[in-house]
């Protein structure tokens, strides 16, 4: 039985019970020793580090990533220094502001960010917040005029912005200045904006371009500390220290899927620290109502606290979100976290009902191709404030690009979202659809994208991008492969094992999660459970044991196969911490499975 990454795949797996072939991650030797003899790491923890792409001048600041190695020159980004010395300005002639921000984490937690710096320095920043459904994506004309009716001279943009030509245009016209920051990709000449900050602008030399809105707008907190101390205002006053902030830097980081690499990285380790205080009265009052516990980890930001913050944008009022994250009330905190909680409650029957129908839709329908390179389905009435996280549950299930469109007959509109397979650039093909005037909007980035459209061009939308992705979708299912970095026993996943890896936390994009393999295992005591997850007990001939669960796994291949138990599976997935009741364990989220006898073929 071959135990390696030979041409058959690792143990001999070509073809899974999801479809996919198995291998380890390639490292190279040298490196690994390297990292072994200088770092005094085992050697499957030197592998998967340098399984990273992590080189040995990378190493340190890899396993302890620190803003003061990483922190970027904030005049490295295009217009920041202008974006800074005209908010200071504000500041010092105490111009009226508004900041108009998205209405996800990521644009509720950059918002928090800037209200807080404004708030150190003597000045309310009131927030405004987009109706997912009456206003759609992004800064209007008709928003720009409510602000400037209401006051504002000066609006800051804030996940949003960078592509919203029309509503700046208006913008200028109507005497409102404003100063964007934002990560979304852009195309054409940057829209007229006071100062227009993104590493994703085609000018612009910072190199950052995969940090999260709520990561630039950490940065122009320092360019704000810089720009301020230049000018002597802090002479009377203490100078803001963002570092409390970075709590809020890191929940964008995490919730938009950002790669975990380079300055980000640091962001998300360091943020990590610092949420684990719980300082932020709305961070705490979530975790609360949520019922959490303990130092803050990646599992908090992405699955506890964040959808709880989207819940807002997706099913209630869009700027409970960034209500929450700005209070420094524990009492307002805990009302905004309870109506949170039960608005996410909501959202996951609304978003299961919305699968349900996509599902049946993909599985019956003629018209669905089942070897297209990207899935677009649309229904009735399917709300736009879950079509995005419903587009990632369908991707996971089917492991290509997915667009899912929640249509409105009366207004003869469809509002979509899609998420994309890893090598497949989605944002990149909206762009080109709405080029090609099949789009009343569309954008994004690489792995995730919106717009809008008519219903009858969806079909021809669908084979447009169809045509578009082809040739990208065959070397991502190429490259679509379980990759594993090492192989152990149920006897041998133990906490220490589980603790080693975590130096190389936090995970995500760019740095994914260790995946361990397990050769030959016998299931025992098969359970499904409420929800379609699959939970039972892997040994080995030598009584070891490790109890696992499948999480939606019902009515699948993996799912059917670990209910029939018995003896003879390979098993690979992620060790995850198991404290009920102080046992200090661990547990395995089996990710896919294969029968020895099967997949080789």
């Amino acid at each position: 039985m071959a135990d390696g990454a030979g041409e058959a795949g690792f143990l001999g797996v070509r073809r899974s019970l999801t479809g996919r072939t198995w291998r380890r991650r390639p490292a190279d030797e040298a490196v690994v020793r390297d990292h072994q003899l200088r770092h005094d790491l085992a050697e499957p923890l030197a592998r998967a580090l340098a399984s990273r792409g992590i080189g040995p001048e990378g190493a340190a600041d890899f396993l302890s990533p620190t803003l003061k190695a990483q922190f970027p020159d904030p005049s490295s980004f295009q217009d920041m220094d202008l974006a800074a010395s005209i908010l200071v300005d504000a500041v010092e002639r105490e111009r009226p502001l508004a900041v108009f921000a998205d209405y996800d984490v990521d644009g509720a937690s950059s918002a928090a960010q800037l209200v807080r710096w404004f708030r150190a320095m003597g000045r309310d920043l009131p927030i405004y917040v987009p109706d997912r459904i009456l206003e759609g994506y992004g800064p209007s004309p008709a928003a720009f005029r409510r602000l400037k009716d209401q006051g504002a001279e000066l609006v800051i943009t804030v996940d949003c912005g960078a592509a919203a030509h029309d509503a700046l245009v208006a913008a200028r016209d109507m005497g409102l200045d404003v100063v964007v920051v934002d990560h979304h990709l852009m195309r054409g000449e940057p829209p007229p904006a006071a100062a227009l900050v993104n590493p994703n602008r085609p000018d612009d030399t910072s190199g950052q371009g995969h940090l999260a809105a709520a990561g630039v707008t950490f940065v122009l907190l320092a360019a704000l500390n810089r720009e301020a101390r230049k000018r002597g205002l802090f002479a009377g006053r203490t100078e803001p220290d963002i570092r409390q902030w970075l709590d809020l830097a890191a929940m964008g980081a995490f919730c938009d899927v950002t790669s975990l690499t380079g300055f980000n990285r640091a962001i998300a380790s360091q943020g990590l620290k610092v949420m684990s205080g719980w300082a932020n009265p709305g961070l705490k009052a979530l975790l609360d109502v949520a019922k959490g516990q303990g130092p803050a980890t990646a599992f908090h930001a992405g699955f506890i606290l964040g959808p709880r913050i989207n819940a807002g944008g997706r099913i209630g009022r869009s700027d409970l979100g960034a209500r929450l994250l700005s209070t420094d009330d524990p009492l307002e905190a805990a009302d905004l976290a309870a109506e949170l909680d039960a608005l996410n409650a909501s959202r996951k029957e609304v978003e299961k009902e919305v699968i349900d129908e996509a599902v049946s839709f993909i599985e019956t329908d003629s018209n669905q191709d089942p070897d297209a390179p990207v899935l677009v389905v649309a229904g009735d009435g399917w709300h736009p404030g879950v079509v995005g996280i419903a587009a990632a549950r369908l991707r996971e299930r089917y492991r290509k690009p997915v667009i899912v469109i929640g249509i409105d007959r009366p207004s003869d509109t469809g509002k979509g979202s899609g998420r994309s397979q890893p090598g497949v650039n989605l944002g990149r093909a909206v762009q080109a659809a709405f080029d090609e005037g099949l789009l009343l909007a569309g954008g994004g980035h690489a792995m995730a994208a919106g717009l809008t459209v008519r219903p009858a061009d969806i079909p021809e939308l669908r084979a447009f991008l169809c045509t578009q992705l082809a040739e990208e979708m065959v070397d991502a299912a190429a490259a679509d492969a379980v990759e594993i970095d090492a192989l152990v026993s149920p006897g041998g996943a133990t906490r220490g094992l589980w603790s080693d890896f975590q130096r190389l936390a936090p995970f995500g994009p760019g740095n994914p999660e260790p995946v361990f393999a397990i050769a030959e295992a016998r299931v025992e005591r098969p359970m499904m459970l409420k929800g379609g997850h699959v939970r039972c007990t892997l040994t080995d001939a030598s009584g070891g044991r490790l109890k696992a669960v499948a999480w939606r796994a019902g009515e699948t291949d993996l799912g059917d196969r670990i209910m029939a138990g018995g003896a003879g599976l390979h098993v690979v997935g992620r060790l995850k911490p198991d404290d009920w009741q102080g046992r200090e364990s661990v547990e395995l989220e089996i990710e896919d499975a294969a029968d020895p006898r099967m997949a080789a073929g």
